[in-house]
């Protein structure tokens, strides 16, 4: 489940909100271990995932680096080239 976190931090152009959105829901989704809540649980699933959204974004926004910014295209490349040398060529 949480294959789908990926790093948000220092990259050009940042985060976006459906970015830190979707981190946060795979987060709730893996330590609830809930894929989607039951209707009793789903008002706190939901409450969590903006929550931590929000405390996601005040986070990325506080940080400081003088590394230059990623470049996403650059890191996916990378994560490419690191899956198929893992799991083999299709």
């Amino acid at each position: 489940m949480c294959r789908n976190i990926r790093t948000l931090y220092n990259f050009d152009p940042p985060a976006t909100d459906e970015e830190i959105h979707a981190a946060s829901l795979q987060y709730v989704r893996k330590i609830t271990g809930f894929n989607k809540p039951s209707k009793i649980n789903e008002e706190a699933f939901n409450q969590a995932i903006n929550e931590i959204a929000l405390v996601t974004g005040n986070l990325l926004n506080s940080l400081e680096t003088s590394a230059e910014p990623r470049n996403r295209e650059v890191e996916a490349e990378r994560a490419r080239i690191r899956s198929s040398k893992r799991f083999g060529q299709n």
